[in-house]
């Protein structure tokens, strides 16, 4: 199988982490131009969804999402709930609206549809939901120190590239939650949020424009596209 890793900027931004969270068959994603929509189509070989949350693009801040079910913050509106619920009623997906003090969800969560690693920002309560509607083992655990875990992470059923300083502790409790290798890089030419730089799935990957040659070997390496 080929894997395709695409450079992209979203409104500008190499950030794109931040305007879209993927499955393995299905992608949300902010309101996109054609050719970025198109971009992402190609890299991940998913099926995209254009959505929005309380008026925004930024769907991969404020969402998480694996095979089974995607957890999105309360501040959404009730007509976006609504299209987002009919998208994942028809892949047979859970959907929880998460009523929490820390709205940027997609920083909180890293996860695959093995396991999932949580902020420990996140209350006993919230992570149970969090648990059922993934429908995967979680563990609660901050990496590199930083309690923003999604940012620090981009994971997939085949591998993880993690915050450059995440320490072998952390590199070992991901191994096992995600049941993947995973291994520590950056994106968009030094970042160690990788999270927010970008977007994988076990078929391909799309990142930031500013990312260098070394930095998408990396992450080839580390999701097991080499």
């Amino acid at each position: 199988m080929k894997y395709e890793v695409v450079s992209a900027s979203f409104f500008g931004d190499p950030n794109i982490g931040l305007y879209c969270c993927s499955s393995e068959e299905l992608c949300f994603c902010g309101k996109l131009e054609r050719k970025e929509l198109e971009k992402l189509k190609t890299a991940l070989k998913v099926e995209v969804s254009e959505v929005t949350i309380s008026n925004t693009s930024f769907i991969g801040l404020l969402a998480a999402m694996n095979s089974n079910g995607i957890i999105i913050p309360h501040i959404i509106e009730e007509k976006e709930l609504k299209k987002l619920k009919k998208v994942c009623k028809e892949r047979n997906m859970n959907v929880l609206k998460l009523d929490t003090n820390y709205t940027a969800i997609g920083n909180l969560v890293l996860c695959n549809d093995s396991g999932a690693v949580l902020s420990p920002l996140f209350s006993r309560n919230e992570v149970r939901k969090i648990e059922d509607v993934l429908g995967v083992e979680v563990v609660q655990s901050s990496i590199a120190d930083l309690m923003v875990v999604g940012s620090c992470g981009i994971a997939t059923n085949k591998g993880c590239l993690l915050h450059r300083d995440s320490s072998e502790e952390n590199i070992k409790l991901v191994e096992e939650v995600l049941n993947v290798e995973a291994d520590v890089g950056t994106l968009n030419f030094g970042s160690p949020f990788v999270g927010a730089c970008g977007i994988a799935n076990s078929k391909g990957a799309i990142v930031g424009e500013g990312s260098t040659g070394p930095e998408i070997t990396r992450l080839q390496e580390a999701l097991g596209f080499l």
